[in-house]
């Protein structure tokens, strides 16, 4: 006589397809999250980039009259000889890898740099930087540098006149009335 308290010895066909589609169903969540987290992730070390850029362009205004450099926006290849934010403010950072944004994946190597210098302020007083309108004296608004292509979730980071980073655009072409 069979025991009806008896344990089975093994998954039906059904439990198996239904634990199956349970563990799809997650993997299907968590993949798009863990790819969202790590776009977050290299936006956030790109911005610390940003931030130590801003640190070293302070020492150079410090030891520049508090004017900033003359620089090309940027160069076609590392051999290029034209002054460039990569070369003028090395001296002024701990390594390389600080133009290095996590989500280039060609223009570092390419360049040496993951940004662009914002060639329109080169030897101005850092009290007199005007960008798109905006006067001077609201370096909160000016961008320095930026991103050389849109690689993050929430577009370009930038590093604005004031030393701070931020993924937010702080300026515009036309003035709202």
């Amino acid at each position: 006589m069979k025991d009806p308290y008896q344990i089975k010895d093994g998954f039906t066909l059904v439990e198996l397809l239904v634990v199956i589609a349970i563990i799809a169903a997650l993997a299907g969540i968590a993949v798009p999250v863990s790819s969202s987290m790590i776009a977050k992730g290299r936006e956030a070390a790109c911005l610390g980039n940003l931030r130590s850029i801003g640190v070293g362009l302070q020492s150079y205004l410090s030891d520049h009259n508090q004017k900033l450099p003359e620089m090309a926006l940027g160069r076609e290849s590392k051999s290029s000889g034209e002054p460039v934010l990569e070369t003028v403010l090395l001296e002024y950072l701990e390594s390389p890898e600080v133009f290095h944004c996590p989500a280039d994946k060609e223009q570092f190597e390419k360049t040496g740099s993951s940004y662009n210098w914002n060639h329109t302020q080169n030897g101005l007083h850092i009290s007199q930087v005007a960008f798109f309108g905006i006067e001077a004296g609201r370096s909160e608004a000016v961008p320095l540098v930026s991103d050389k292509e849109s690689w993050h979730p929430e577009g370009t980071n930038f590093l604005y006149a004031d030393s701070t980073s931020s993924n937010k655009v702080r300026f515009a072409t036309n003035r709202g009335k």
